[in-house]
């Protein structure tokens, strides 16, 4: 929650130095948003490397529950289609490019603003960041009442990180990898659904 706030505080100052003139039109910006976005796929690499064991334990899964991350995406893909047919302002794949954050802002946000431009950019930070915060504030009473899966799929990319805690606090141990395993995949098919669909967008 605490990191999601941050985000935005920066997403807000960002406007402010747009709106001072600080950030110049000259082509600058998109740099820098270029080289922030490889140092966030250097991250993701880096976190995955740093637990050599991650591999071997997602080995050990149920071959069932390997498919979930592939359920959270089309259950995702099916909302926002659903969304769409009532608000269609933007072209499908500009909202389901959107619905693919799956919950990881700060990735998806930076791709689509470099190939959709930084209104669509905004919309899917915006909402990524609101997927998140109802993920943190849901997955507590979703895993108690209803299923733990489904508490690990409503928490998308972020079940490798922030809402992990919350999942193991929720469902329990037993749920620790298939959430790691979970958030991971999402979090590699996030640069690969984006760039579709922004790519068929045109």
């Amino acid at each position: 929650m605490k990191g999601s706030i941050v985000v935005v505080a920066f997403f807000l100052l960002g406007i402010v130095l747009g709106l001072s003139g600080v950030a110049d039109a000259d082509g600058k910006s998109v740099s820098l948003t270029s080289y922030v976005l490889y140092a966030l796929l250097l991250c993701v690499g880096m976190t995955i490397g740093e637990d050599g064991g991650f591999f071997s334990r997602v080995k050990g899964l149920d071959r069932k529950l390997m498919l979930l991350p592939l359920m959270t995406a089309c259950g995702t893909f099916l909302g926002v289609a659903a969304v769409w047919a009532f608000f269609r302002q933007y072209l499908l794949t500009d909202c389901l490019a959107v619905g693919s954050g799956f919950a990881y802002y700060s990735l998806s946000s930076v791709f689509i603003t470099e190939m959709r431009g930084a209104e669509l950019g905004t919309v899917a930070l915006l909402s990524n960041i609101f997927r998140e915060i109802l993920a943190l504030l849901v997955i507590h009473p979703m895993a108690r009442t209803l299923n733990p899966l489904a508490a690990v799929s409503m928490g998308g990319a972020t079940t490798f990180d922030t809402s992990l805690p919350v999942i193991m606090q929720s469902a329990g141990k037993d749920y620790l990898i298939i959430a790691a395993f979970h958030g991971l995949t999402l979090d590699f098919s996030v640069p690969l659904f984006v760039t579709l669909f922004c790519s068929i967008s045109g």
